[in-house]
């Protein structure tokens, strides 16, 4: 018997749903890989700093890991333009990241069960997770350019921002009160054995998420132009006075920043609770008002809010030292993650507004080297500090303050930053790691913004 066929034309609707199928799949594991990845940093990476204070490596310790892996993660991934070409995918380098990131979990897991990991395991392990995180970072938006359709990009990108920081503070809320039932004298750090699991089934997830998406050919490829050069060509463009003054505040910042979590729960002796609510404030605080900024920003530009974050952020580590009064600190914790949303968006644009979209990918793995080099050297600056005053509750004021004071000094090279305009839409970004003293760490989504020239990737196509 021989089955029926149909004459039938295919209408040009049908066409267009059926165009559509792949782009839905690839917009839906997106949602999926942000979703999975923000659970991850809230519930898992942003919990280490505490863990190893738990573990007993000591305040100082505490304050090195959130700062030492981070600059050496950012400079392994330097070999990401070099691994893209060998592979030829994106999509791969991607996938072989995040499943590497995963894995930095189990070690954890083990180390959290028996209650002890060295000081060099636990260095290692976060640098690798680190260069993973970091090393994804160009492949991924030079990958969700090319399969996100310019359409729908600033919205999708949004959408999938916002959803993101809210699992990442649902992860990070949900991580306290973990730890706060599951932890006991006896077994101090028990409890992380569930939060890093969770952390890392939840990367897995996003790997599963990642695998689902397509990779359109030709492939386009991250601009692997040799750094010395393309920093040489940065420093000496217009945007290199404001990196310098980015640089110098950061130094600044991270002289106090690393230290407030083993001050917390350390020095005021904290419970977990209250150490979350003192952090979650800060990360709803930024989430809330970096809206305002934007269009702050669009009425008297990138510049002027540049000057209004940075005035205000100077403060923010002395006012530690006014009081100890948890309901004073929460109240410092909402002006900190207020100032750092306008002093992050208008660093951002003003970046993006003088670099060409062509080398922004390349060029922000500069500044991230840039900067993590200064978060190294800042909190260098306040591990001398700390164990010179013996690590007490003065030395740790003391550190305060001097971080106070250098971030005033970096304001003189801000003044000399010459007048930048900036005409670049507000700018989407996912977060990276959740921080006391700033809300979060965040990167802006590139493949998100809008082009400013066509086919500008064309040159860095590889043949099928």
């Amino acid at each position: 018997m021989i089955a029926a066929t149909s004459n039938r034309p295919v209408s040009p609707v049908e066409n267009v749903s059926s165009d559509r199928q792949p782009v839905r799949r690839d917009l839906a594991a997106s949602m999926g890989d942000g979703a999975s990845y923000g659970v991850m940093v809230g519930i898992g990476e942003t919990y280490v700093p505490a863990f190893v204070l738990a573990a007993g490596l000591g305040d100082v310790f505490a304050g090195l890991i959130a700062s030492v892996p981070v600059f050496l993660g950012s400079v392994l991934q330097l070999i990401s333009p070099a691994a893209i070409r060998i592979l030829k995918s994106n999509k791969l380098w991607v996938m072989l990241n995040a499943s590497i990131q995963a894995a930095c979990f189990i070690p954890l897991i083990v180390a959290a069960t028996y209650g002890a990991i060295s000081q060099w395991q636990a260095l290692f392990i976060t640098s690798v997770y680190w260069a993973t995180s970091l090393a994804t970072g160009p492949a991924w938006n030079t990958w969700m350019g090319a399969v996100v359709p310019k359409s729908v990009r600033p919205h999708f990108f949004a959408k999938r921002a916002r959803f993101s920081q809210a699992m990442t503070l649902a992860g990070f809320l949900a991580g306290g009160f973990i730890l706060q039932a599951g932890t006991s004298s006896a077994a101090p750090t028990r409890a992380y054995v569930l939060l890093f699991l969770i952390a890392g089934i939840s990367r897995v997830i996003s790997a599963f998420c990642l695998s689902r998406k397509s990779e359109p050919q030709p492939v386009r490829l991250v601009d692997d132009l040799p750094f010395m050069q393309r920093a040489m060509s940065f420093g000496q463009g217009r945007a290199g006075r404001l990196l310098l003054f980015v640089v110098c505040m950061q130094v600044g910042v991270c002289i106090s920043g690393p230290f407030f979590v083993p001050y917390m729960l350390n020095g005021l002796k904290l419970t977990y609770i209250e150490y979350v609510i003192l952090i979650g404030t800060s990360f709803v605080a930024k989430f809330l008002t970096l809206p305002y900024w934007g269009r702050l920003a669009k009425k008297v530009g990138a510049q002027q809010l540049l000057w209004i974050g940075a005035i205000c952020i100077t403060p923010l580590a002395a006012a530690w030292d006014v009081s100890f009064n948890y309901g004073w600190l929460v109240l410092v914790q909402i002006l900190a993650g207020t100032a750092w949303a306008a002093y992050e968006l208008a660093v951002t644009l003003l970046f993006l507004e003088a670099i060409p979209e062509h080398e922004r990918t390349g060029t922000l793995t500069i500044y991230n080297v840039a900067n993590n080099a200064a978060l190294l050297a800042g909190s260098l600056i306040g591990t001398f500090m700390l164990r010179s005053m013996d690590v007490t509750i003065e030395a740790y004021l003391w550190v305060f303050a001097v971080s106070t004071a250098a971030r005033g000094a970096s304001l003189l090279i801000l003044a000399t930053v010459p007048k930048m305009s900036s005409g670049v839409v507000e700018p989407t970004f996912r977060p990276l790691s959740v921080q006391p003293s700033m809300g979060s760490i965040d990167q802006p989504v590139l493949a998100g913004l809008p082009a400013d020239a066509e086919n500008q990737l064309a040159e860095n196509e590889l043949p099928t």
